[in-house]
């Protein structure tokens, strides 16, 4: 299994995502005398983090280069937003949030550095980052060590729990193993052909995937695996072994750029995924913009959160996102989970009194955020979130139109018994 990024398609959005961070106003500072009751920097900050008696710096890093820009683009936006709406509220602890961003670029190594600058250098309070599973492991040692908090948004395969990550996105068994009894039973799904990038998130995904379908789904069966590194664009060739094997189910884990080409491929190759099912558990909304709706028009994808949903806090959270980056922007699952980050740690840290990091991880679970575009959110003490399974199908114009959820939250459990 090789982690190497190759030179990938370069994201549309970086146009989009530079104008945005033009177009952002600058944060102002209110007098001192705005906040009421305001704690003394003192008292929630005993251990030299960049907090001041106005301002309290945190960081963002996601790639905004590469193949992963396609799909990290969107948590910048969704951060920033946040940040803009919780100062324009006033802030955290009376504090307006100061944000220093760093380019992941797509490399693992890379990201591993710029976490370390963000939490010795910028002594950022918190930080809201990473994407894939690669650049969150490379990260992860550097949060520990020097005790930071990364708020990360990404669905991602478990097995992994830490004091110094609040996991906002979904983990194993609240996507892949729902998402595939759901395609068993209502569309009595028997062979699966499982795809992924190569790197640990859909190779471990895969596995849990394999397992499921073979131990506990009665009658079922892996009829293929294959991998690719990140960048890759020619899938021709395991197009036409999906078209001998003709498996009841495509299971694509494929991630960042790589998707455009996949899609536009399967397209031209004839597949038609009105009459195919595909499920995916990679492809949100706002990579759709990328690939093209017409493209992957029919697929399935398994998430917990749809641009189209029907609520008063989405409601609220679409025009307000199209109104910073765009009319024309796509909102998907990890760009809204991005979007949970700041608000989740704002309310730990008002919960805590304190910009700690130590209180902010006691602090947390049990934190409920009843504003979160997909519904309401809760910290488990796990440090992942409880949130509902949904599955969506893929439309022309770009969005996942919602055709199940379950009906209440499911608790999350990043260690499944008989997973691991």
């Amino acid at each position: 299994m090789s982690d190497e990024i190759k030179p990938g398609l370069k994201s549309p959005f970086r146009r989009k995502l530079l104008q945005g961070m033009v177009a952002l106003p600058a944060i102002s500072l209110l007098p001192r005398g705005a906040f009421a009751d305001v704690p003394a920097t003192s008292a929630v900050n005993t251990t030299g983090l960049a907090v001041t008696d106005t301002e309290v710096t945190v960081g963002i890093l996601h790639s905004v280069t590469g193949t992963m820009a396609i799909s990290e683009t969107g948590s910048v936006e969704a951060e920033k937003l946040a940040i803009e709406q919780i100062n324009a509220e006033g802030g955290v602890l009376g504090r307006k949030i100061k944000f220093v961003q760093e380019d992941g670029a797509s490399d693992w190594p890379t990201f591993a550095e710029k976490a370390k600058k963000l939490l010795v250098n910028d002594k950022c309070a918190a930080v809201m980052g990473c994407w894939t599973s690669a650049s969150r492991k490379a990260v992860l040692p550097v949060f520990e060590q020097y005790n930071g908090m990364l708020y990360y948004p990404t669905f991602y395969e478990g097995l992994e729990q830490s004091k110094n990550v609040i996991y906002t996105g979904q983990e194993a068994t609240q996507q892949i193993i729902a998402g595939l009894d759901w395609v068993n039973k209502t569309k009595g799904a028997k062979t699966f052909y499982l795809l992924g990038s190569d790197y640990i998130w859909p190779r471990t995904s895969n596995k849990i995937a394999r397992k499921h379908i073979e131990n506990h789904l009665q009658g079922c069966k892996v009829a293929g695996e294959e991998y690719f590194p990140l960048g890759s664009t020619q899938f021709n060739s395991v197009i036409n072994k999906i078209k001998l094997t003709k498996p009841d189910v495509i299971y694509a884990i494929i991630v960042g750029g790589s998707n455009v080409a996949f899609y536009k491929q399967l397209k031209a190759a004839g597949i038609d995924l009105s009459k195919q099912t595909l499920l995916t558990i990679s492809v949100t909304e706002d990579e759709i913009d990328g690939i093209g709706g017409e493209n992957i028009a029919g697929a399935y994808a398994c998430m917990k959160y749809f641009q189209s949903l029907d609520n008063p806090n989405n409601k609220t959270f679409v025009p307000a996102f199209k109104k910073m980056w765009g009319e024309k922007t796509v909102i998907g699952d990890v760009t809204q989970a991005a979007y949970l980050g700041p608000w989740l740690w704002k309310l730990t840290a008002e919960k805590a009194q304190s910009f700690d990091i130590d209180k902010i991880a006691a602090a947390s679970p049990g934190v409920e955020f009843k504003g979160a575009p997909e519904g309401y959110v809760r910290i488990h003490e796990n440090h992942h979130l409880w949130s509902k399974t949904r599955v969506g199908r893929a439309k022309a114009d770009g969005q996942y139109e919602l055709i199940y959820e379950t009906a209440d939250l499911v608790e999350p459990d990043p260690f499944p018994k008989g997973y691991q």
